[in-house]
């Protein structure tokens, strides 16, 4: 299944002696309803896509947010959607229940869960990398370990319990929200690219992966 084989788990050592990686391409905030269509129009045009949603932190029991970002990213840009101020419109929905065009994520089932409150949509298309690495074996399977596994690089994870509600998004939230929508379609693409895929991803998919 392995043809150079990836560790099976990794240390929190291990993982903080790599370097910091950061998307450096061209983020999209998107924060009118008005520029939505055109994102998702060029979404549309990519056959994958990293994917992943941050919502506001809950610290009291029985609290619960709605979905405030959604991401989805290329290779060279990332479309930051701030579900707080636009509609999950019928747009999105489409980019959502498209099953040519792949989202790449990790435990993903909860991210859908929390979207489809918002507006009922038929996901498709969507793969689990935490899925596909435990099918290869690995141990450690949540995305900064997996960055460390098979990217070699740390990723930050200093900004996942800020306030994704706020009036303004701080760079180093962008910075976060974009990194981890972008480094989970690259890990997938080395897994494929780099043979360590026994099957194609087609496989994994079917409907959506919930």
């Amino acid at each position: 299944m392995i043809d150079s084989p990836l560790p099976r788990q990794i240390s929190k050592e291990e993982i903080n002696s790599f370097p910091l990686a950061r998307f450096d391409g061209k983020i999209r905030l998107i924060t009118q309803q008005k520029d939505v269509a055109q994102a998702v129009t060029q979404l549309s045009k990519e056959s994958f896509l990293g994917f992943d949603t941050e919502t506001r932190p809950a610290f009291r029991k029985g609290e619960r947010h709605a979905v405030s970002l959604l991401q989805l990213a290329t290779a060279e840009e990332a479309f930051l959607f701030r579900l707080n101020l636009v509609e999950l419109s019928s747009e999105l929905t489409a980019l959502l229940e498209d099953e040519t065009i792949f989202k790449f994520g990790v435990a993903v089932h909860d991210d859908l869960k929390a979207l489809k409150r918002l507006s009922p949509f038929q996901p498709a298309g969507f793969i689990d990398l935490a899925k596909v690495a435990k099918n290869l074996g690995l141990q450690n399977l949540g995305l900064r370990s997996l960055a460390a596994i098979v990217l070699k690089v740390r990723i930050s994870k200093g900004a996942r319990l800020s306030n994704w509600q706020g009036k303004e998004l701080t760079p180093s939230q962008l910075y976060y929200a974009a990194t981890d929508a972008w480094i989970c379609r690259e890990i997938y693409v080395y897994l494929q690219e780099g043979g360590k895929l026994e099957e194609p991803f087609l496989s994994l998919s079917g409907p959506a992966t919930e």
